[in-house]
Order: structure tokens, then C-alpha cells, then sequence
């Protein structure tokens, strides 16, 4: 039978994960590696931090066993452990939006007012899909993208989105989606479709809940690579 001393070093090994992802950059980290392996130069990018407090960051949650690492030529890229940990992400997401009254005010203040924007659901966006009723394009990074994407996506990051509307089509829905509820690329993308007269939508949540989900993906950059407008 187990000791006190014994117990409590369990329950503070169990906390010792917990507390890995108790700081905003480490969390948002975990949010960006859902979407696919990579290397630290482009997460310090992504989180806003330098070279070396983003490698610290890392090194927390490599110790928590939470993110492993790769040596591709002369980079290290980073990725998460194992989809558990995109799943306890998607767990404390989603507790947090369920009883915390105070992460709808931040919420609210990040992504601005969505009033306006069209949303479309999973199911729908598959029947639209096989009837041919719409256009989906990917407005993540493309290393993301490429990391794993909805199948028979387009690749069109939102910076790039002004240059290709042109080759788009205007005949048929488009369908934005990015990397979550908190993501504000396909908000952005809309608002540029509509704008340019065509019907533009977003898809509620973003690509991992849609793997969680079971529905189909694709991965590598292959035709879509380019998306339209960067052939």
C-alpha cells in the first residue's frame, strides 16, 4: 500500500504537466503545434517572443513531456507529443469557454465583433461540398497546411488572399478556415471575399477540431500547394 509521501509525489508529478501549460505563451505554443510541426524560428514569430525565451518555453514542455523534437538538416522542429496533448488543449479550451465568464470578454476583445460574418458547420460544408456548391481555401501558414489540411482544400494564406481574388471563382460559395475558435485569419478572409462581392464564409472552429472529428484530410502540399493565383 502506498505511503503519504509517495501519493503526493504522484499527485505532483500530474501537476507538474498542468503547470507546464500555466503561462499564456506556452499555451498559445501548444495551440500553434496542433496545427503541425515547427521549428523555432517561426514559433517565436507566431507567439511574438524572441529566439531564446520561445526556446525556454519549449524546453518546459519538452520536460513535461508534452512536445518531442525532430533534426531536419540544420533545424530543430518541434511538434506535440502525441494527439492526447492537442486533446487536453482542446479540453481546457473548452472548459474554460463553459465556466469562465471572464474568458468571453477576452475572447470578445481579441477577435472584435463577428456580427455579420457568415459561419457554416462541418456537416453542412461536406453535403455543400460533394453537391459542388463551394470552394474551400486553407488561409493558415502553408507550412501548416501542409502539416495536415481539410481534403481538397486550397491553399491561400490570408496575407497572400488580396492577390489571388482575382482567380477565384464568384459562382460558388468560399469557405475560410483557419486554426480554431480564436483564430482571426478566416474572419479576416471573409470579410475580403464579401467584400470583393463574393459569398464568403467561415467554418466554425478550424482544422483540428475538424480531424478530431473524424472528417476526411489530406497532407503535403502536392496540387494545392499553390493554391489559385500562385501557380
Amino acid at each position: 500500500m502506498g505511503d503519504r509521501q509517495a501519493k503526493d509525489a504522484l499527485y505532483d508529478g500530474f501537476a507538474g504537466v498542468a503547470k507546464a501549460l500555466a503561462n499564456g505563451r506556452r499555451a498559445e505554443l501548444v495551440d500553434v503545434l496542433g496545427q503541425g510541426p515547427r521549428h523555432v524560428e517561426e514559433l517565436a514569430a507566431e507567439i511574438g517572443q524572441s529566439v531564446a525565451n520561445t526556446s525556454f518555453h519549449l524546453r518546459t514542455l519538452a520536460a513535461a513531456g508534452l512536445v518531442t523534437t525532430e533534426r531536419v538538416g540544420a533545424r530543430v522542429y518541434y511538434r506535440l507529443a502525441s494527439e492526447r496533448v492537442a486533446e487536453l488543449w482542446a479540453a481546457i479550451e473548452d472548459v474554460a469557454r463553459a465556466h469562465s465568464s471572464r474568458l468571453g470578454e477576452l475572447a470578445r476583445a481579441y477577435v472584435g465583433d463577428r456580427e455579420g460574418l457568415e459561419e457554416i458547420g462541418r456537416k453542412e460544408l461536406v453535403e455543400r461540398l460533394f453537391r459542388g456548391e463551394v470552394l474551400v481555401i486553407d488561409v493558415r501558414p502553408r507550412a501548416e497546411y501542409e502539416a495536415g489540411h481539410i481534403e481538397g482544400a486550397l491553399s491561400v494564406p490570408v496575407a497572400e488572399l488580396p492577390g489571388a481574388l482575382d482567380s477565384l471563382p464568384d459562382d460558388v460559395g468560399i469557405v475560410a478556415y483557419c486554426r480554431g475558435p480564436y483564430c482571426v485569419f478566416a474572419d479576416e478572409a471573409v470579410r475580403m471575399l464579401t467584400a470583393s462581392g463574393r459569398a464568403g464564409f467561415r467554418l466554425e472552429d478550424g482544422f483540428p477540431e475538424w480531424r478530431r472529428r473524424g472528417y476526411p484530410v489530406a497532407v503535403g502540399g502536392g496540387e494545392n500547394r499553390s493554391g489559385p493565383g500562385h501557380r
